[in-house]
């Protein structure tokens, strides 16, 4: 029961069911967090029915996640705006190789992955946080995707405490992409936080009923931007394996230099597969995701939901919406996804800054200026909008690999996304000079396709 208890990972919660009739059922004994259901078809979960090369006291994991995209307003510099998946475009890139694994002995554990790969700059490029103080702490943790170690209590069905870096459950999405349904997540689970430092603890109340409450350094930050630190948590319910119903939330000082602006966060999703024969050679299974976001900002000039005024500030806040639907066939070899998403974000707290000579995050020799010469305005009551949707067609030869091939449409409601004329330069490359006259070329929609392999041992 130990060894089964502490693999379960933040990010899928495998149950460790066979995937498919054709395969042997892997029993759980009974009362184990998720007892004798198949998480496999989980959007944001683990696709494989079993782990891989499992040890007494070390599995491994192995993912490598490898993209080509092309976007066809085919900016000069290849650059891809908003995104924590993709980071160039008109290139074979290799997005995230991680390797690690997690460690038991005796109920002490330890779970590490790392990363490599174009992620480890698009991920900690979003982070203020390592600007206060010294040590350069997005370097230091670029090249970790989760690192944390603690203690299972075999309590109830099981109590886990860790401390150090995890996955963050916001947003739905796992950050692993052969975990997801779609690459190219929605505004929803692409503009909220991926991971979060700090410690957690996973109670399993019942087998079907997970609480989990943090305390953290803040909202997607490696260190802490004023001094109180961020609390939230998870609450996961599978009253069967056809249904899965979760709530994140968390609040917090998130605001660099403005302490008394706090920040509210509530995200909620339910997945329900309404459909299952897994022997059938055309349909096998169908499921729906669903995900709702609310949020806000108050204090320090701005104020929440209410409309501004003189004193308070204007209004600050995070409304958003995503919802997929997912068709398997031919005994789950392929899957067809669609869906798409919008979000209204006032005084763009949570969008994602467009990168290279439009970035208006510090530079990294000089924390007092910007990165750009015509950085992005965030400003209190700067407006911003943006609706998406996709569809996408995965081959899966077998549950370690995934080829996918998606087509993206995103829009704004204010200039975004990189245009012909891209965000580095006038030639596209950074070291050509910038004239007077030359502006990052921002344009309002874009549509890509998007080519993937995505590899899970």
């Amino acid at each position: 029961m130990k060894k089964l208890l502490v693999i379960i990972s933040m990010t899928c919660l495998t149950a460790l069911h066979a995937q498919d009739d054709t395969l042997s059922v892997i029993s759980k004994q009974k009362g184990e967090p998720f007892e004798g259901m198949d998480c496999t078809w989980w959007n944001g979960g683990d696709r494989r029915s079993r782990p891989t090369l499992s040890g007494k006291y070390f599995t491994p994991t192995v993912m490598v996640d490898v993209n080509y995209t092309y976007s066809f307003n085919d900016p000069i510099d290849n650059t891809v705006v908003g995104s924590t998946a993709l980071a160039r475009n008109n290139e074979m890139q290799l997005s995230a190789a991680h390797l690690g694994g997690d460690f038991y002995y005796k109920g002490a554990r330890a779970h590490i992955v790392t990363q490599f790969g174009t992620r480890s700059t698009v991920i900690p490029r979003n982070d203020y946080s390592p600007y206060r103080g010294q040590y350069q702490l997005s370097d230091a943790y670029r090249y970790l995707a989760e690192a944390n170690a603690g203690y299972h209590f075999n309590v109830l069905h099981g109590i886990n405490v860790d401390a150090g870096m995890f996955m963050s459950y916001i947003g739905l999405n796992s950050y692993y992409q052969v975990e997801n349904w779609e690459y190219q997540a929605s505004f929803t689970s692409d503009n909220t936080p991926w991971f979060f430092n700090g410690i957690r603890v996973q109670i399993f109340a019942t087998k079907k009923l997970k609480i989990e409450p943090w305390i953290i350094n803040g909202w997607q930050s490696y260190g802490m931007f004023n001094k109180q630190p961020g609390i939230g948590g998870n609450i996961t319910w599978c009253p069967n394996e056809s249904i899965k119903v979760l709530t994140n939330n968390y609040y917090g000082a998130d605001a660099a230099l403005i302490p008394s602006r706090k920040r509210f966060h509530s995200d909620n999703s339910i997945l329900v597969r309404y459909y299952n024969r897994a022997k059938s050679k055309v349909i096998s299974k169908m499921a729906f995701s669903l995900t709702g976001d609310v949020g806000s900002e108050k204090g320090g000039g701005v104020n929440g939901f209410k409309k501004g005024d003189s004193l308070q500030g204007p209004a600050q806040y995070f409304v958003s919406l995503m919802f997929y639907n997912r068709i398997w066939f031919a005994k789950n070899k392929l899957a067809w996804t669609l869906g798409g998403g919008l979000m209204q974000n006032p005084g763009r707290y949570l969008v994602l800054y467009p990168t290279g000579d439009a970035s208006p995050l510090p530079n990294a020799t000089n924390p007092t200026t910007t990165a750009g010469t015509h950085p992005y305005s965030a400003s209190p009551g700067d407006q911003f909008t943006g609706f998406d949707y996709s569809t996408n067609i995965d081959w899966i030869p077998n549950e370690h690999v995934v080829f996918r091939l998606e087509y993206v449409h995103r829009e704004a409601s204010v200039p975004y996304f990189a245009g012909r004329g891209g965000v580095t330069s006038p030639t596209g490359y950074t070291t050509s000079s910038i004239g007077t006259d030359w502006r990052p070329d921002l344009v309002k929609a874009e549509d890509r396709i998007i080519f993937a392999v995505l590899f899970r041992l």
